[in-house]
């Protein structure tokens, strides 16, 4: 007589009975899981702050935000994705893909979308982010540390203190001096230095300033740290912003224009040397050769070259029309300089040509003949010449025309004067500043008085007669250059209530 075991019901049964009744138990448990499976898994939650943000402000906050408002839509701020842009359609409708306007614009099809514009699509991954995020209801869930105050052309920023200057500008006529501020850039009148003008973006920290050869534009490198880098190119005379190119995910250094205008460069901190159009935004060089931050880019005075100086002690040589590496114009030996290169600029003269040099191509003319002066963490001057004249022999150093006498502490900005007959030269160490000007072929030096702080940035007026100078404590001092006799001073700091 078999064992017997109690089935669910009470009854009996034999013990391979209820075995089998079990395994089809089991059976069944397995088959329902399996078939639970099949069912389309719930999207993850999606976070606006640390999912659906970047995603905008890398392809998007370009042409949309307060000062460059295209179609009537601004897209840097959460409330802003709800209005409706010229189109009269809403961008985003919470919990409804379908009737998101926002959608259909970055929707790619057959390879193209209206949005980002003039730029490749956004990837199908990034697409269904935004979808996701809307469908779950579109909330924001940005920390209430990380919410910041509206700051735009009608909502400059208020300062407490005087920003931190790290560039200035002249533009080439001598009508404007450019300072740097937080946000904004801060336009002086360059015959009385009364402020004219703020052009407000969206980058908190500006790093570098170059006016146009014609004077007609103005670029802006710099971003948000850790976020964004962004160039800008602003119509000043009109408070117009032309171009907003995000670009890395972090500042950009360095802002420099083609001898044509066709094209400003900047150096990454993802250690390349990058150019784009001004007029369009759209990249046209990238070079990445280099090991370490990139913080200042020159042109060659024909537009077929490019200088970039960088953290990783070098100085390179780059072909513009095929973004090629050419050579590292500084010595590669170790110790043939002794820390980073913050600053260069190229010296304006025009009357002198390269020798050829054994590599070079029969029948191609030479080079045009240039020289740069550069500067960096030894804060000792040097001057360049952009091309090699001799063969290369591992080790030389011999694109090295001369060395000036050594500044205090770092040098972290340096400018010719329109003739490149003198160079000033800006420094900083253990909060105290330097700026000195020199006479380019001799060495011979001027010291500036009247510093009151780490100096950062300097520019020379185009008629040679002034100089001016800033740094930490935001003043703006104004020198004679002949004499290192401080002019006038003010502080960078708008009146604010």
């Amino acid at each position: 007589m078999g064992r017997r075991a109690f089935s669910p019901r009470g009854r009996s049964m034999t013990l391979p009975r209820a075995l089998l009744a079990l395994g089809v138990a089991v059976a069944g448990t397995a088959a329902g899981r399996t078939q639970d499976t099949k069912q389309p898994a719930a999207p993850a939650k999606v976070s606006f702050y640390k999912d659906v943000r970047p995603v905008l402000a890398q392809n998007c906050n370009g042409c949309h935000q307060p000062a460059k408002a295209q179609g009537g839509y601004v897209m840097t701020t959460h409330a802003d994705l709800f209005k409706a842009g010229e189109r009269g359609k809403a961008g985003v409708v919470a919990g409804n893909a379908d009737k998101s306007y926002l959608l259909e614009l970055v929707r790619g099809h057959n390879g193209k979308a209206e949005m980002p514009k003039n730029r490749e699509p956004l990837a199908a991954p990034q697409v269904k982010l935004i979808a996701d995020w809307i469908a779950q209801g579109a909330t924001d869930d940005t920390p209430a540390s990380a919410k910041e105050a509206v700051i735009d052309m009608a909502h400059p920023p208020s300062y407490a203190a005087a920003p931190v200057v790290t560039s200035l500008a002249y533009d080439p006529q001598g009508d404007y001096l450019a300072v740097s501020g937080f946000h904004e850039v801060l336009l002086y009148g360059a015959k009385d230095y009364k402020l004219s003008s703020r052009l407000v973006g969206i980058s908190e920290r500006i790093n570098a300033l170059a006016f146009s050869p014609n004077g007609e534009r103005l670029a802006v490198a710099g971003g948000a740290p850790g976020r964004f880098g962004e160039v800008q190119v602003w119509n000043h005379k009109r408070d117009d912003l032309v171009v907003s190119a995000p670009v890395t995910f972090d500042t950009v250094y360095g802002v420099s224009w083609s001898p044509d205008g066709k094209s400003v460069a900047f150096g990454c901190i993802d250690n390349t040397v990058r150019a784009i159009d001004p007029s369009t935004g759209k990249q046209t060089l990238q070079m990445g050769t280099h090991t370490d931050w990139v913080l200042g880019t020159v042109f060659s005075q024909d537009g077929l070259h490019l200088v970039s100086v960088s953290r990783d002690m070098s100085m390179r040589l780059t072909e513009v029309p095929t973004q090629r590496f050419v050579d590292n114009v500084t010595s590669i030996t170790p110790g043939g300089l002794r820390g980073g290169l913050m600053a260069v600029d190229r010296r304006p003269t025009k009357d002198k040509k390269m020798q050829k040099v054994p590599e070079d191509t029969p029948g191609v003319p030479p080079k045009v003949y240039d020289e740069l002066v550069i500067g960096g963490a030894d804060g000792a001057p040097r001057l360049y010449k952009m091309h090699r004249e001799v063969k290369r022999q591992i080790g030389d150093d011999a694109n090295k025309v001369r060395e000036f006498e050594k500044m205090p502490g770092r040098i972290s900005g340096l400018a010719f004067n329109a003739d490149g007959k003198y160079f000033a030269a800006a420094s900083s160490l253990d909060g105290k500043g330097d700026v000195r000007v020199y006479e380019t072929d001799t060495g011979k030096k001027v010291d500036c008085e009247g510093v009151t702080g780490p100096a950062y940035a300097t520019a020379w007026h185009p008629d040679g007669k002034t100089i001016a100078s800033a740094g930490f404590d935001g003043t703006v001092w104004l020198h004679d250059p002949a004499t290192g006799k401080l002019r006038s001073s003010f502080v960078a700091r708008p009146n604010t209530k």
